[in-house]
């Protein structure tokens, strides 16, 4: 736990240090007057993507692992007692977000199971805050904690027709015929789901913990097939020792988890109560032997190395921690399942983060690099100018206006050709936002709604999703071809301009669709594996399933198309701004220098003052341009972006 603490402080403690870096070079931009609007924007959804961020990780099992008890072991054991509830049999009966936001009073806040009985998705109630229940939390008293924790646990019973409505019981299935009563009635959670706020220390640094329900739970809530075990960095799979890999554990790991986004990393096997094993009729290498056994066992069912699986015994590590018991923890092994935590997830979450912000940084800097090697450039070529005009007659000094004048005539001609640009730029833009428009998108996702509810059978149904992923589908690959066009448009522009006016020639900004693509893909692999199948709709309720799957699946569309629109608008400013942003410099240079001309040849005698103008000019250009290698340098070694890049920057 002081392990994880420690790496996570660190960790916390390097976003800081990022952050106030990044805000260091926002205020020597703007000490430098090298910032604008859009850059100022840039930085600070940076500042604010930093501020954000989190560490998800996902616990999963089967009821009766342990699983609940294994969280308590590695976060709550320095609270002397059992914070999460666990007993045997079952004990987290809804999804459980474990989390800490300073902005709002500890609280634990639990959606009602009834909210089951309509198709919004529990991502559409977190923003209906009175649909939840809440219960504050004590810090101050342990008790008072382990008491409202309690809360999450609590069940209720209903008639099968009502659990059948909220999709919690089905016709035909011999494991849901066996937990019916003789009134023909069953236990079902008393909540769908529930958000703990808690100021823990590890909570307070970023951790998001997700506990969740068996399999039943999971093929039920499509929130947690489409949402939450995806965007976890880490997935904890727990299984029993004395039972090895059951059906249902196989199920789950096989279509929950094994191939969660494509990803292969992140998934750890935890081989729970190998305390039933400790046998004393035999000899320590021989229980040795037999955990050994196990590991390799439950490796090779999952296809999965022996070095992802880790044994433990979660309710002997608990003890170990309240009593103090270092050989009891010891033996338990859950400190190599906490290193290999904080081994995996926190370098691979800050290398996510790293990539992402040196991008942003690097990005930021060539740009400001640019600007200044324009300015100096131009600084350069009007000393060279002046300069030859020491000891010139008046003439030559009006010819060097007149030429000036020229340049200047041709460069605002350029400027209106440069606003027709713009006009078509606009257009391809306005394209553009009608593939990725959220009202349209909107409308699509009522039309499949409509068509879904109006379907008697199955098959209706389906044919909604399918075209409903169709239209999805194809309205980005749209986007897709128009963001190509763009960028070569943009590129043909960016080559005109400098060819015929000799700015400094630039790239346009790159963009791909690609991310929005992928997520909308895995959504319809999940939706085809888990629902669009025969057996699916025979055994679920249309109104209990597909509708609240639908549901989910719209919200998770809706949020991909707000984060494409978002960074389409980012990048539509970011490809257009460095041309305009050349091009007001060079106006402005093109500006100055007839004016210097226009005062030399009204007194010969600002010549020299004009001269010696530049020549410190160009010496701070030179300065601001060295201070933009130190900002590199600096804002690297914030990143600690390794010691190639170090070189190379």
């Amino acid at each position: 736990m002081q392990h994880l603490v420690a790496d996570l402080q660190a960790y916390s403690a390097w976003r800081v240090g990022l952050s106030d870096s990044i805000a260091a070079h926002r205020d020597w931009l703007h000490g430098q007057e090298l910032d604008d609007a859009h850059i100022n924007v840039r930085i600070q959804r940076l500042l604010d993507r930093l501020s954000d961020d989190k560490l998800n990780i996902a616990f999963v099992a089967e009821f009766s692992r342990g699983k609940t008890e294994l969280i308590n072991a590695i976060f709550f054991a320095d609270y002397g007692q059992r914070l999460l509830p666990s007993r045997a049999g079952r004990t987290t009966m809804c999804p459980t977000e474990i989390l800490y936001d300073e902005t709002r009073a500890p609280v634990i806040e639990l959606l009602p199971i009834e909210t089951r009985a309509n198709a919004i998705s529990t991502t559409e109630y977190k923003r209906k805050l009175e649909a939840w229940h809440r219960v504050p939390l004590d810090v101050n008293s342990p008790d008072s904690i382990l008491q409202a924790f309690h809360e999450v646990s609590l069940t209720r019973r209903v008639t099968v027709q009502v659990a059948s409505e909220y999709g919690l019981y089905h016709e035909g299935n011999t494991d849901d015929a066996l937990l019916v009563d003789a009134s023909a009635t069953i236990e079902i959670p008393r909540w769908r789901h529930a958000i703990i706020n808690f100021p823990h220390p590890l909570l307070k640094e970023g951790l998001v913990i997700l506990d969740t329900p068996g399999l039943n739970a999971i093929g039920s809530e499509p929130e947690l097939t489409l949402n939450l075990l995806p965007n976890a960095h880490a997935v904890l799979f727990i299984l029993a020792a004395d039972t090895g890999v059951t059906k249902t554990d196989s199920d789950i790991w096989r279509n929950h988890i094994a191939n969660l986004q494509g990803r292969k990393k992140g998934r750890m096997v935890v081989l729970n109560k190998i305390d039933g094993l400790w046998d004393e009729l035999k000899t320590p290498a021989e229980i040795e032997q037999e955990i050994a056994k196990q590991v390799k066992s439950t490796a090779a069912l999952l296809h999965v190395n022996t070095s992802q699986v880790f044994p433990v015994s979660a309710q002997k590590a608990m003890v170990a921690k309240v009593r103090k018991d270092a050989n009891l923890l010891a033996k338990s092994r859950i400190r190599l399942l906490e290193k290999a935590l904080s081994d995996y997830l926190i370098p691979a979450k800050q290398e996510i983060v790293r990539e992402t912000i040196y991008g942003e940084v690097d990005d930021l800097l060539n740009n400001t690099r640019s600007l200044l090697d324009a300015r100096r450039s131009a600084a350069r070529q009007q000393l060279e100018e002046l300069s030859a005009l020491r000891g010139k007659n008046k003439d030559l000094i009006a010819h060097m206006m007149q030429k000036a004048q020229k340049e200047k005539d041709s460069f605002d001609q350029g400027l209106q050709r440069f606003q027709a640009v713009r006009s078509i730029f606009s257009q391809h833009t306005n394209t553009l936002h009608s593939y990725l428009g959220m009202d349209a998108l909107k409308a699509e996702v009522e039309r499949t709604r409509t068509a879904m509810h109006k379907s008697r059978f199955s098959k209706g149904m389906r044919e909604a999703m399918t075209q409903f992923f169709s239209t999805v589908s194809q309205n980005l690959w749209k986007a897709t071809r128009q963001v190509g066009e763009i960028l070569e448009m943009m590129d043909a522009m960016y080559r005109k301009f400098s060819h015929e006016h000799g700015i400094s020639h630039v790239s346009p900004m790159l963009f791909s669709t690609a991310k929005y693509l992928r997520e909308i893909e895995r959504l319809q692999n999940s939706y085809n594996k888990h629902f669009n199948t025969t057996r699916t709709m025979l055994i679920n309720r249309k109104s209990t399933l597909m509708h609240k799957f639908f549901e989910t699946l719209a919200n998770r569309v809706i949020y991909t198309f707000e984060i494409a629109n978002r960074d389409v608008e980012n990048w539509l400013t970011a490809v257009m701004t460095p041309m305009e942003t050349r091009m007001r410099e060079h106006q402005s240079q093109l500006r100055r220098r007839l004016d210097s001309i226009q005062h030399i040849h009204a007194a010969t005698d600002s010549l020299e003052e004009r001269i010696t103008e530049l020549e410190q000019n160009t010496i701070d250009l030179n300065r601001q341009l060295s201070e933009v290698g130190f900002q590199r340098v600096k804002l690297s070694a914030a990143l600690e972006i390794g010691d190639k890049r170090q070189e190379a920057a």
